[in-house]
């Protein structure tokens, strides 16, 4: 195999063009901060400076350089990948640029970047191994809705626990490391390598995002990431058949948890469920135990500190995931047990608040 096609030379490459952009968006925020800087006023504002917003840029230049040196085979997916994730970041993009794009256009942008994947390379989710709804999947376009709605979900949930340095970054580079490995556990090669390829380049972010917050991912990498950890979860699943796609779906429960309960959450209170509020897990961990236990640290450094936490919550499914990767039914008890962590957890919180 010739020098420029080994797989780690891709992985390398995107790590390195990522990091390297971000540092460069970094330093120049002067010349650039009148449309890139996200400011500290805002609901779920919690750094001390502005800061710019347009790590998404980085990212996307980090995936096509990966693209670029990645071997033959891998490179056609990756190409797929980049190309219908297009739309879900231009719109994410805008609105770092603009804040004039709002929420439903942003997930039906994503929800068309499901549809051109699935223009793309003929894959959609054609089955859950669930009774019933294998058969009305089978029905192309019921097939292609639930999966563009399915690959909108996950997309949003990124972009909802991308609020501290370092967690939308960690939790991606988890779950791609999971899907990674049930890849290669299954003998899919080529899906395991792509996932290395996005996992090095979210790598690259990560190394300027935390802990000191020096750029953000914004909507436009929110959205670039969560659509290619969707989409490769899809197309795992259904590029080996004898994976249940629970697996994928395990491998990435803590984002798909966090939209869920926040949905259901907001409902509940009767606000609507685009709108930002400080009550995700993330945020109460911020203010029950980060704030309390580090009170004489800076702000930023509370910030990171509340990512280690989530990433090892997301690591449990993400473990048990390729461990389960071919039994539906214990991928089902394994994500509803998650679930109940999560709640567990939430509720422990809230409840520390009130005896405090």
């Amino acid at each position: 195999m010739p020098l420029l096609q080994l797989p780690h030379l891709a992985l390398a490459a995107g790590a390195v063009t990522t990091l390297l952009l971000c540092w460069a968006i970094a330093a120049t925020h002067l010349w650039h901060g009148q449309w890139s800087l996200d400011h500290t006023h805002g609901v779920q504002k919690i750094h001390e400076a502005p800061t710019p917003r347009i790590g998404g840029l980085a990212v996307l230049a980090g995936g096509w350089v990966g693209w670029w040196l990645a071997p033959e085979l891998v490179d056609k997916v990756l190409a797929n990948i980049l190309i219908a994730s297009l739309p879900a970041f231009v719109f994410g993009f805008a609105e770092d640029l603009t804040r004039k794009v709002g929420v439903r256009e942003r997930l039906l942008a994503t929800m068309a970047s499901g549809v051109l994947a699935w223009w793309m390379t003929d894959i959609s989710l054609t089955r859950i191994d669930v009774w019933g709804a294998d058969a009305l999947l089978a029905w192309v376009p019921i097939s292609v809705i639930f999966t563009a709605f399915a690959v909108g979900g996950i997309a949003n949930a990124i972009n909802i626990i991308d609020g501290f340095n370092g967690l939308a970054a960690g939790v991606v580079l988890i779950c791609l490391s999971s899907l990674g490995f049930i890849a290669f556990l299954a003998g899919d090669p080529v899906m395991a390598k792509v996932c290395f390829v996005f996992a090095g380049v979210t790598t690259g972010f990560l190394l300027i995002n935390f802990p000191f917050g020096k750029i953000f991912l914004g909507d436009g990498g929110a959205y670039l990431l969560g659509f290619w950890l969707a989409w490769i979860a899809v197309m795992i699943a259904m590029r080996n058949p004898h994976i249940s796609p629970w697996s994928s779906l395990l491998a990435c429960a803590y984002p798909i948890v966090e939209v869920l309960f926040s949905v259901y959450r907001r409902r509940r209170r009767n606000h609507h469920p685009g709108h930002p509020d400080r009550l995700h897990l993330h945020s109460l961990i911020k203010s029950r135990i980060t704030r309390k236990r580090m009170s004489t640290s800076s702000l930023t450094m509370r910030n990171a500190a509340v990512s280690p936490y989530l990433w090892c919550l997301a690591a449990v499914p993400a473990l048990l995931a390729p461990l389960l990767r071919s039994h539906t039914a214990w991928l089902m008890l394994a994500f509803v047990g998650f679930f109940a962590l999560y709640y567990s957890c939430y509720v422990a919180l809230v409840r520390f608040a009130i005896k405090r």
